[in-house]
């Protein structure tokens, strides 16, 4: 495990449909965070106080070394929940694994190859590792004197 990650094991039951689903993979998943160093958390605190952690992205190693059918890959899809702030991802590979799903904030995915996104499902593996979009933020000055 990296400094800036921590383990991560916010699962939520879901539902699976079938008669053979009856194996949970195993996994080994982990949340990067880290601490902004923005202007506003600059001003408000310090190296003594720091500013809480946020989370930057997710790792996600699920193991399916028995699939039935090797030839299909597994799939994962979000979805909603109560809270704007939330999702949830649910990973499906079929039998005879169990479907599983995670609880992860519902923030904007930064999709390009350098900031370290990446699916791949290979020798019963699938690697899926992603981070979040970094806010941009401007300040306008209007200038009184022309």
């Amino acid at each position: 495990m990296e400094e800036d990650e921590e383990e991560f094991d916010d699962w939520v039951p879901c539902e699976t449909e079938g008669r053979f689903r009856d194996r949970k993979p195993q996994y080994i998943n982990r949340k990067r965070v880290t601490v902004e160093w923005n202007k506003y958390n600059s001003m408000h605190y310090s190296d003594d106080n720091p500013p809480p952690k946020t989370v930057q992205g997710y790792k996600f190693n699920i193991f399916y070394p028995d699939l039935y059918d090797k030839q299909k890959t597994p799939q994962y899809f979000l979805e909603a929940t109560e809270s704007p702030d939330y999702c949830i991802i649910k990973f499906k590979a079929g039998p005879p694994y169990k479907d599983i799903a995670y609880k992860i904030q519902r923030r904007e995915w930064d999709f390009t190859g350098k900031s370290g996104f990446e699916s791949i499902f290979h020798k019963g593996i699938l690697q899926l590792y992603f981070n979040f979009k970094k806010p941009k933020f401007r300040i306008w000055y209007i200038s009184l004197y022309h």
